[in-house]
């Protein structure tokens, strides 16, 4: 097994495995991290030895949690957010283009960072500790890592109910939503190793291993709640602007409605108003220009008020009281969101070939 302390690699048989190795801070992505699984990508999909890869985080709480946020609010730190962002989602590019099968096996939380090196494999995979989110607008940001792609694709309005809401998906509701294709339960995690490592193809071993049914019908993921919801999801998301979905869940009868309108009355108005734009923008784009275009975002949102003060209420004093600016929807102006989206005077992100 090789890498730093803080991700490993080793190769089982046919398996090439990345293990997230920092379990005290919830499997959480340092750029050190980008940068050592770039380069073993790039040395596997070369080995004929390797027929697949396989992603998972040490310890029993999360797959990844997110990104190192605390590094982004450092001072002074203008060249470390251009490189962290132009490097992390060259990954996911990497990711998404990847030559062999990418397997992600989300056992625990995915949320931010670890939902970049997982949703955009070619596999993915829950077990009973899932927990998926994309919280980004509750600290002043927008759903990145690809969120511009995957997002959309999803079925009807739940891409966008989930990047403006920030709402927690279990196993049953990631499966029902398509964010993955099978459930393997944890006491048959090693019978997946073992067949990959014999280079069986992923397909065919999940079918045997796993259950992908996760919806209304379920299974051995279980019921997926959310589907109870889907019918009011898509009548309030569907609206033309965050202040319609917001009039129309005040409209909607129902705990569901009165406790996502709360969530998102939490979250910072200039990221919902990003996000929207972002999300139903994405529609129309390839994966690259999706990166590109969450780059621009990235390099005018995260130097910004909100970013910061959204990482200081919720993570650094943790008071959850932050003091968003503007404060309001309706402060919010056209001009301003005009601004984030428009392109960098430095030039966009590129991607090797």
């Amino acid at each position: 097994m090789t890498g730093n302390s803080d991700i490993l690699f080793e190769a089982q048989g046919a398996l090439g495995l990345i293990t997230l190795n920092r379990p005290k801070a919830m499997n959480a992505l340092t750029l050190d991290m980008i940068h050592a699984m770039t380069e073993r990508l790039g040395e596997w999909a070369g080995d004929p030895d390797i027929a697949a890869v396989l992603i998972h985080g040490a310890g029993d709480k999360a797959f990844c949690a997110g990104g190192d946020v605390l590094a982004l609010i450092r001072p002074d730190n203008a060249a470390f957010i251009e490189g962290f962002f132009r490097d992390e989602y060259r990954l996911n590019r990497m990711i998404f283009r990847y030559p062999k099968p990418y397997i992600a096996l989300i056992d625990g939380i995915a949320m931010g960072g670890g939902v970049g090196v997982s949703v955009h494999g070619r596999y993915r995979i829950a077990t009973e500790r899932t927990l998926f989110a994309m919280p980004e607008t509750g600290i002043g940001m927008f759903p990145d890592v690809g969120g511009t792609y995957f997002l959309p694709r999803l079925a009807g309005e739940m891409g966008l109910y989930l990047g403006l809401t920030g709402a927690r998906l279990r196993a049953a509701d990631c499966v029902h939503a398509g964010l993955a294709e099978a459930f393997v339960s944890m006491d048959r995690h090693g019978d997946l190793l073992a067949g990959l490592a014999d280079g069986r193809w992923p397909e065919t071993l999940l079918a045997d291993l796993g259950d992908g049914s996760g919806g209304e019908a379920g299974g051995e993921a279980g019921e997926a709640p959310i589907a109870g919801n889907r019918e009011s999801i898509d009548r309030c998301f569907s609206a033309g602007s965050v202040d319609e979905i917001m009039d129309r869940l005040r409209a909607e009868a129902g705990e569901w409605a009165v406790s996502t309108l709360a969530a998102m009355g939490r979250m910072s108005p200039t990221a919902l108003k990003i996000a929207f734009r972002q999300i139903r923008e994405g529609r129309d784009l390839d994966f690259e220009d999706c990166m590109m275009l969450e780059y621009r975002l990235s390099q005018r949102v995260i130097p910004g008020h909100d970013f910061r003060e959204g990482v200081r209420a919720l993570l650094v004093d943790r008071d959850m009281s932050p003091q968003w600016a503007p404060p309001t929807l309706a402060a919010v102006t056209d001009d301003a969101i005009d601004g984030v989206f428009a392109p960098l005077p430095g030039g966009d992100l590129s991607f090797p070939d």
